[in-house]
């Protein structure tokens, strides 16, 4: 890949900023794209930053926690109006203070919505040490969701060969990965999804014993009932709501649940309720919530189990890729309306 820029060269910078606090379903209209600022392509002297350019950024549902405001501190700040939205992305290095990261090298971990980014924190960033790989896979399979499905599933749930395990939105960037994980351990694994194109997806690219279209069904008590006849032992849960309750009817005895997202909440001004919670005592539950940047100290023993199954053929990835910057705000909203297909990415640069 040719690098066109100059260390030490002022550049524009695009960039995307939170216009408005989103409230209910946030809007395209919520986010502005900015060009007036320009960058210098170069890392004070002394300092340990990183400077990058970005080349893929992730669209991710936390986004959508971070563009309103809380009154009590929340697991990661909140974006303020007139900010830079910032999340999960690919950048390439074109100038670094830090000893750890050179000129050239590939790293994935938190960046701006912007061509380029000056990165302080660089605790958050990782090395890309296999190219040979998509890089745009650092969004997803081997990045933030890829450490989540591994961390839920493995960590959490405790999973043992042989086990039902129920995964929701499971087309998407968190997952298509659990359920490939739970199949290559022997579970027989069911996912739901929202359209009928994505059920296609689980059953017939990643292997899935059988998945529904939520939408369709009238009842998902007898939706997963059909499915489990004997039970659920492992809920990998993302969209909470009324399939939470549902699948608390079909929990086995002593199940295991990792709450990893509730994407049905997020836009909601008063969340709903969950009645069958009395399950979790008489069925003896475990219920657990888990977050990635937990688990992030063992993203090199993740990479080294997941890559062998990539190269293998053993896990496939799905993305849907949006080209350009301009592109990020609509992107990002679709993932509440289940526009995308797979891990939502953005493509800033292809070099």
């Amino acid at each position: 890949m040719a690098n066109n820029n100059v260390v030490g060269e002022l550049k524009s910078n695009k960039k995307v900023i939170l216009k408005n606090y989103a409230n209910g379903f946030p809007k395209v209209s919520d986010m502005e794209i900015v060009s007036t600022e320009t960058v210098q392509l170069k890392v004070a002297e002394g300092s340990e930053a990183v400077l990058l350019k970005n080349l893929y950024l992730s669209c991710d549902p936390f986004l959508r926690y971070r563009m309103s405001k809380h009154e009590d501190a929340g697991y990661v700040p909140d974006f303020v109006p007139g900010s830079l939205i910032n999340g999960f992305g690919v950048g390439k290095v074109l100038d670094s203070g830090h000893p750890d990261f050179k000129v050239g090298d590939y790293v994935w971990g938190i960046t701006g919505w912007e061509e380029y980014s000056l990165v302080t924190s660089t605790e958050t960033l990782f090395k890309i040490k296999d190219t040979d790989i998509p890089l745009s896979y650092y969004t997803g399979l081997l990045g933030m969701p890829g450490v989540t499905a591994y961390a839920g599933f493995y960590k959490v749930c405790s999973p043992k060969k042989g086990e039902t395990v129920f995964v929701s939105a499971a087309s998407g960037a968190v997952g298509q990965l659990v359920g490939q994980f739970a199949k290559l351990m022997g579970c027989y694994v069911v996912g739901s999804a929202g359209s009928d194109e994505k059920v296609n997806l689980l059953k017939k690219k990643f292997g899935f014993d059988e998945a529904f279209n939520y939408k369709k069904e009238k009842d998902l008590n007898a939706a997963l009932k059909r499915c489990f006849p004997e039970g659920i032992d492992i809920y990998f849960e993302n969209v909470g709501g009324a399939m939470l309750d549902a699948v608390l009817l079909n929990m086995r005895n002593h199940g295991r649940i990792a709450a990893c997202g509730m994407i049905s909440q997020y836009n909601l001004d008063k969340p709903e309720g969950v009645h069958n919670l009395m399950f979790v005592v008489t069925k003896r539950l475990r219920i657990e919530g888990f977050l990635a940047f937990d688990y992030f100290p063992i993203y090199d023993q993740f990479f080294q189990k997941t890559v062998p199954y990539i190269k293998e053929g053993k896990i496939t990835y799905v993305e849907d890729v949006v080209e350009g910057l301009e592109n990020a705000p609509a992107a990002l909203i679709g993932l509440f309306s289940g526009r995308n297909v797979g891990k939502q990415v953005v493509v800033v640069a292809r070099e």
